[in-house]
């Protein structure tokens, strides 16, 4: 379990300038905020971009992870330009840009972890969540949690910034946030959040235990409440879910199968909704660029 708890909270590292393969980065590394702290954020256009043609945006959470191995705490990143700038090169998708928003580092748990579900809970559960440890002198969580603050940045001063700035469809149907893990429990927030803003949610491996323990666990259960109170409209909004079966995934399976009767009841269907689950894939960033191309190809096509 130690292994897999490091595995989960070590998806954060130092803020560095990825180099990509594909496209071109616009890095500014100390993106102000009157509502949460500074951190990087990063602009990933493609090849040929061309400011009189307007393009669809992707808010990509665990920004530092996504372009450059040699950069990253563990070696691996998600391919992200690789993938979308081979799937635009074959018209497989329409241009895209990308918004990737370097996460909170220690501050990441309390970043993340969908706010309203967590607040349901008795005050003395959420007590003894906060007094979880990620270690044996680490808080899991440092400090409340935050993140309706979070997506009040990337609605407010975020979106704002990237729409007056770069050449963007501003509509919810050309808008998407994506993120895997906690960063996928955050993206699903976020559209149920602000569907009039997101179209689409790319969830890989998302984290619905929210913590590290399944037995006496109220969390699952909470978020499972908000999503049949708060699902956004089919007609609308899409959502990709998916997960592995191998370390810190192999968890997830009888929660999301509870996930998928929800939406399932809120008559999400094929054209709006997938869920898959990929065998021997494990809870990394190498597992995640292997299938990337999969909810990238289901939402920006």
């Amino acid at each position: 379990m130690k292994n897999l708890v490091f595995l989960l909270l070590s998806l954060f590292t130092f803020s560095q300038t990825p180099k990509v393969s594909s496209g071109k980065i616009i890095e500014y590394k100390n993106f102000k905020s009157e509502i949460i702290g500074e951190r990087t954020v990063r602009i990933w256009l493609p090849e040929n971009y061309n400011p009189k043609v307007k393009h669809q945006v992707l808010y990509a959470n665990d920004g530092q992870m996504l372009w450059d191995e040699t950069i990253t705490w563990n070696k691996q990143e998600w391919k992200l330009d690789e993938n979308l700038g081979e799937l635009i090169r074959e018209k497989k998708i329409k241009p895209t840009i990308v918004v990737a928003i370097d996460n909170a580092d220690k501050n990441r748990h309390s970043e993340y972890f969908p706010q309203k579900p967590f607040e349901s809970l008795s005050q003395k559960k959420q007590d003894s969540l906060y007094n979880l440890f990620r270690s044996k002198d680490q808080s899991l969580f440092k400090g409340k949690i935050y993140s309706d603050e979070y997506l009040k940045f990337l609605v407010k001063e975020l979106k704002s910034f990237v729409d007056k700035n770069y050449s963007t469809y501003t509509d919810a149907s050309h808008t998407f946030i994506m993120g895997s893990s906690m960063g996928g429990l955050i993206s699903m927030y976020a559209i149920c959040e602000y569907p009039e803003v997101f179209g689409g949610a790319i969830c890989m491996s998302t984290h619905w235990p929210g913590i590290f323990a399944s037995e006496n666990n109220p969390i699952p259960l909470a978020f499972q409440n908000y999503l049949k109170a708060n699902l956004p409209n089919p007609k609308t909004n899409k959502i990709y879910f998916d997960f592995g079966t191998e370390t810190l995934d192999k968890l997830y399976e009888p929660y999301q199968m509870k996930v998928d009767e929800i939406m399932k009841a809120k008559k999400f269907g094929k054209k709006n909704w997938q869920t898959l689950k990929f065998e021997g894939e494990d809870h990394s960033e190498k597992s995640w660029a292997k299938r990337l191309s999969i909810p990238l190809t289901f939402m920006l096509k």
